[in-house]
């Protein structure tokens, strides 16, 4: 008898476990769908828009390539130089709204969210004057890097008529940074597809009208086009929701100081790795044949471009989610939010390196038909392809430390993934071993793993704890952040014991009633 009491108590025991078990894995699935359902409303539109933004570049490329090579060349090399002394900063700088935004609309501060717009918009502003500056003196730059004085000359008048852009992308940007730290996407896709519309035929209408100056008139409308429908779409929007307060209230120097910080490491890590891949571009120009180097890299790359938008879609999206939801003081569920969305990028870089893997013989005769070019665009995607592993999970990284308001980790962990390992080790690996554009991307891998290593160590050690309480002072200006965080925590089992002696005093006066 007694061995059957026992035979049955831990049977029933082992069917406890077990239906702890499912319990625990039907909370963690539960977990997974509802997080993914909470991202794909932001991150799907921002996919879209980026390819919006891809295919704008081609666009502007074709009609390039339509007035001829001389022309094709000069505003390559102009918008390229653009891309690197221009664009990318102002780009860098914008994303130093992304946590003061996302955490102040998760904590309710809609008159911090309409200081800091404006402020950045200011910044961007004033950043755009020695970026103009230096654009009026493009053609002495090019012709030290030597360039033909007459294509140089031709770049300098193309990047001249860009001058504008500067200006309505600080605008632009900070627009697209606000919204989408509020996870208001749609809008922004939207209005990028209907400025990608409108671009064509202004194109068209320019290309004729002004040649080579026309193209590049064309982008600085095309985007003021967006700017317009986004400015328009968050003034409406504000005056429906009641929301329009804090706009223009008196500024102090407390109120640009986080906003500042946050701008050097922002700024240098966009730079960084926009800088990246313009000097393997250079570096490929410098091999033994150079016409089939820099074709292959850059046909690799045009690929590596489009999964970009996906890559760069995820990393906003966990930037804004992690952001949100330390300023709405929920340390566990930004934590839950950061780690889901990293194990869904490392499935995402298989899927997308599969694709590469796939698709690398139609991609490489879509743009060439030497069989040279072909042959070194398959084996090099295959590589390529192993990068995008890596480079999907390091990006997400660097949404997740960027919505905790500390871009630096990710600032050091580029400079000595890329510059310190990345490139020395790809410029032996291409020229002392011979061994070409795969050299290249071979240190450019090592260097992307080393990068990624670094930022997963310190994501697992963020402490999320803290990282709510400086949300709060941040976000509220409460002193006491990082104690509520804690309490957010614990919270759950308060209520359940509070729940338990309720329900023992209850049991008891039934008991006396009785």
């Amino acid at each position: 008898m007694a061995e059957t009491l026992e035979s049955g108590s831990s049977l029933s025991s082992s069917s406890s476990n077990d239906d702890d078990d499912i319990q625990v894995g039907s909370n963690l699935r539960k977990t997974l769908v509802a997080e993914v359902r909470k991202q794909r409303p932001i991150a799907l539109p921002l996919m879209l828009m980026n390819l919006t933004w891809f295919a704008k570049i081609a666009i502007t490329t074709g009609f390039l390539g339509r007035l001829g090579g001389f022309q094709l060349a000069a505003g390559t090399l102009a918008f390229t130089l653009a891309n690197v002394t221009g664009f990318s900063v102002l780009s860098g700088l914008s994303g130093a709204m992304e946590p003061i935004c996302g955490q102040a609309y998760g904590a309710g501060n809609h008159k911090l969210l309409h200081k800091t717009l404006l402020m950045a918009t200011l910044l961007l502003l004033l950043a755009s004057l020695p970026i103009s500056l230096l654009w009026f003196h493009i053609d002495k730059i090019l012709i030290r890097f030597g360039q033909q004085e007459i294509i140089s000359t031709a770049a300098r008048s193309y990047a001249i008529h860009l001058i504008p852009d500067l200006g309505v992308t600080s605008l632009l940007c900070p627009l697209k940074t606000y919204l989408g730290a509020q996870g208001v996407t749609v809008p922004i896709m939207f209005s990028s597809a209907l400025g990608l519309v409108f671009h064509v035929p202004l194109n068209i209408l320019l290309s004729k009208a002004k040649g080579l100056e026309g193209i590049a008139m064309a982008v600085w409308i095309t985007d003021l086009f967006v700017a317009i429908l986004l400015g328009t779409y968050v003034w409406v929007r504000e005056r429906g929701e009641g929301k329009e307060g804090g706009w223009w209230e008196v500024w102090g120097v407390q109120d640009w100081v986080p906003l500042l910080k946050l701008c050097g490491p922002c700024c240098l890590t966009t730079c960084l790795e926009w800088w990246c891949y313009e000097i393997l571009v250079l570096l490929a120009g410098r091999m033994a044949d150079p016409k089939r180097a820099v074709s292959v890299l850059a046909i690799v790359l045009n690929f590596d471009y489009l999964l970009y938008s996906v890559m760069l879609s995820l990393a906003t999206s966990v930037s804004t989610r992690v952001s949100n939801e330390l300023g709405a003081n929920r340390a566990r569920v930004a934590r839950g939010s950061a780690f889901i969305s990293l194990g869904v990028s490392v499935l995402v870089g298989f899927a997308g390196g599969a694709v590469m893997v796939a698709g690398r013989g139609p991609w490489a005769s879509l743009y060439s038909q030497d069989e040279g070019i072909v042959r070194g665009v398959k084996k090099t995607m295959l590589l390529m392809a192993v990068v995008e592993v890596i480079n999907f999970p390091l990006a997400v990284c660097g949404g997740i430390v960027r919505g905790t308001a500390r871009p630096c980790l990710a600032m050091y962990a580029n400079i000595g993934g890329f510059y310190l390992l990345a490139l020395p080790m790809g410029v032996v690996l291409a020229f002392s071993k011979k061994l070409g554009v795969r050299g290249l991307l071979l240190g450019f891998l090592s260097g992307m793993v080393a990068c990624a290593v670094l930022l997963v160590v310190m994501v697992l050690r963020i402490d999320w704890v803290a990282e709510a309480g400086k949300a709060q002072k941040l976000a509220s200006g409460r002193q006491n952040g990082g104690e509520d965080a804690e309490t957010e925590l614990v919270a759950d089992d308060q209520d359940n014991n509070n729940d338990e002696k309720k329900m023992k005093k209850t049991q008891q006066i039934l008991s006396v009633q009785r």
